[in-house]
């Protein structure tokens, strides 16, 4: 049995958003024979194990559900693995905007 990844850790999250019979007609031929797959990072919103069905909250508050693929999955574009203590800026930043815009009014 695979560890229980604890809530609010990066992870990516798969899930296959058309089947090959479900794609468009148009598309080419190639390209309607195999699924069309989403990958997405976020954060998990309660704890689970990899391969399970998750949920997470993406960096910009989008909630998505999916098989639990990666922890701390790192870009491939060549940036390396995420930063935890980076990754959670945008919120803690949103927040204190909004706290100031409260303080404000």
């Amino acid at each position: 049995m695979t560890e229980l990844i604890d809530k609010g850790v990066w992870v990516e999250i798969h899930t296959i958003v058309l089947h090959p019979g479900e794609r468009a007609p148009q598309i080419p031929e190639d390209t309607a024979k195999i699924p069309l797959e989403m990958r997405v990072k976020g954060f998990l919103i309660e704890p689970a194990r990899l391969g399970d069905q998750a949920q997470i909250v993406t960096a910009a508050g989008r909630r998505l559900r999916g098989r639990l693929d990666a922890i701390n999955p790192a870009y491939r574009h060549g940036f390396g693995a995420p930063i935890p203590e980076l990754s959670t800026i945008g919120q803690e930043l949103r927040a204190l905007l909004a706290q100031q815009d409260a303080d404000d009014a």
